[in-house]
């Protein structure tokens, strides 16, 4: 099966094999949000994926 490139290119496989993204929604109007805000969704955020969607999406990431 391929890799479902438009969804790996959003997500990087750390060493130990967790699934890091970056959260969505900061491209445009960020002015109306507050700054706690602002740098809450610059952080990235970890995600838990099951078994059966990372064979769908990420078949040889080893993760």
């Amino acid at each position: 099966m391929k890799t479902n490139k438009s969804y790996t290119k959003r997500l990087k496989v750390t060493k130990n094999g967790k699934i890091i993204a970056r959260k969505p929604g900061q491209n445009h109007f960020n002015a109306r949000q507050t700054g706690q805000q602002r740098l809450a969704r610059k952080r990235t955020q970890s995600l838990s994926l099951s078994k059966r969607i990372t064979r769908r999406f990420l078949p040889k990431t080893g993760a």
